[in-house]
């Protein structure tokens, strides 16, 4: 049950309540005790002096010694709360009108008596109680027989030990009882008042633990945040707020994180199938024609065997690229591989490999037309990743362009970039097939038994977007595909 956070200011404000409840009722009772104290002496500042005047204990200038004696009997009987004394001028207790049993001292300090005889309004001023070594009463004190001719002090506790013991009891009963009903429903109130408080504060965020709890236990998609916190509360308006537009933010970048997992996931199983199924292709067939020229070479001619061994280096050619171009994809898709760039002008390295791949051409009878301005701004990439898209590029135009055909290489400016146009003599792209182009492995209904494994033209697109171009791909209305790269002509800003 402490575990909860509602719980624990619950307990901490009752343990602050009685606290403080504690520390009101010491200082009252001080405060009240100071009251009493002022006013008692207030109220009797001048009783020693009336007792003086009224029982006569002054004749012709003398101290009646048995009027003294008479006052303290009178007054034990009927006045049992004041206590009265005769002190010399030393302060020496003379006589007095106490139990002599409970007489604790001999002598009681002058100087509140001084004090108080020099400022009669200055209270509560305390003076030594005779009954306790180290109590202190209110009093009120005169020189006896006369301020003219002090011989003595009559000394006048105010409140003594019967007041005292009347006090105790009184506090012990009713005024205990009502201070203690009085402290039980104060705390009460502020209690309740206190918690109403702390439930509306900690209202919201137990709905967003709620909230945290439902999202944990959902399967964490976007189906699970139909009602999120920036719709129950639009305003940021305390730390509260913050936190569950936070959590709001993270959960929804949580789910998008998992769908792109899921995605990742789904692709990285198809990818697996796809290059199961290719790798398993020239596998199959290198292995068939070498089992079968073992199995049959005695009855073979050599022109056959050489045709089979012709075969198998193909297919061993065709499987040693296809697991080159998977490395590469995979080192580019994880940014094992990263281009440097440099400026370099894009029209000789079009003619450098245009060059390169003039005897091909012309081996399948094809007509290279390079075409372009020679005044291009430099490029700003790898030299060798882009002269890699140039080669694949170029080697798709002349795979998929039919004998005695034309392909163009053109290079030119677009919005101010250097690009590089690539325009083939083949059947073109089917329009269903253009999106996934550059997708890996998809091949599409042109694609024929070519062998081609369609990594080229998701490699081309990953360097292109390593090195901050772009590559895109359309239908030309004469006949066959035209694909084009642009490059940047600085580092990016």
């Amino acid at each position: 049950m402490l575990k909860t956070l509602y719980t624990r200011l619950a307990l901490g404000l009752f343990l602050l309540l009685l606290a403080v409840g504690l520390l009101y009722t010491f200082f009252s009772l001080y405060s009240l005790r100071e009251y009493n104290a002022s006013v008692n002496q207030e109220l009797h500042r001048d009783l020693a002096k009336d007792l003086v005047a009224d029982r006569n204990l002054v004749s012709e200038g003398e101290l009646d010694r048995g009027a003294l004696k008479e006052l303290f009997a009178l007054y034990m009987t009927i006045n049992p709360s004041i206590e009265i004394y005769l002190l010399d001028l030393d302060g020496t207790i003379l006589s007095y009108s106490a139990d002599p049993a409970k007489i604790k001292r001999k002598q009681v300090s002058l100087e509140p008596i001084r004090r108080l005889m020099n400022d009669m309004d200055s209270y509560p001023v305390l003076g030594d109680d005779p009954r306790s070594h180290d109590r202190q009463k209110v009093f009120s004190v005169t020189p006896v027989p006369s301020i003219d001719n002090p011989e003595g002090y009559l000394y006048v506790v105010l409140r003594g030990e019967e007041y005292d013991a009347a006090e105790t009891m009184a506090r012990g009963g009713q005024l205990v009882e009502l201070s203690a009903w009085a402290l039980i429903i104060s705390l009460a109130v502020v209690m309740i008042a206190g918690l109403a408080v702390f439930r509306l504060l900690t209202r919201r965020l137990t709905l967003l633990t709620r909230l945290v709890e439902d999202f944990e236990h959902s399967d964490m998609s976007r189906l699970a945040l139909q009602s999120t916190w920036r719709d129950r509360r639009p305003v940021v308006r305390d730390e509260i707020d913050y936190l569950g537009a936070t959590f709001d933010d993270m959960a929804s970048r949580i789910a998008s994180q998992i769908e792109l997992l899921t995605e990742k996931d789904a692709q990285r199983r198809q990818l697996v199938a796809q290059v199961s199924h290719d790798l398993r292709t020239p596998l199959a067939s290198m292995q068939g024609y070498i089992e079968s020229l073992k199995l049959r070479r005695d009855r073979l001619t050599a022109e056959e065997q050489d045709r089979f061994l012709d075969i198998a280096l193909k297919e061993g050619r065709r499987l040693s690229r296809l697991v080159d171009e998977l490395f590469e994809l995979a080192a580019l898709e994880a940014r094992e591989k990263q281009p440097v760039p440099e400026p370099f002008p894009l029209a000789e390295l079009v003619h450098d490999v245009v060059q390169k791949h003039g005897q091909e051409a012309s081996t399948r009878q094809l007509d290279f037309v390079v075409d372009g301005d020679p005044d291009l701004p430099l490029a700003y990439a790898d030299l060798a990743m882009t002269e890699r898209v140039l080669d694949n590029l170029i080697g798709n135009a002349i795979a998929y362009s039919p004998s005695e055909s034309r392909i163009e290489v053109v290079f030119g400016q677009s919005d101010g970039l250097p690009q590089v146009c690539v325009h083939d003599s083949g059947p073109g792209i089917p329009e269903q097939d253009l999106p996934h182009i550059f997708d890996p492995f998809y091949r599409g209904e042109s694609s024929g038994g070519s062998g081609h494994a369609g990594l080229g033209l998701a490699i081309a697109r990953r360097i292109m977007s390593l090195q901050g171009g772009d590559i895109s791909v359309e239908n030309r209305s004469s006949g066959g595909a035209s694909f084009c790269i642009r490059l940047p002509i600085g580092p990016p800003k």
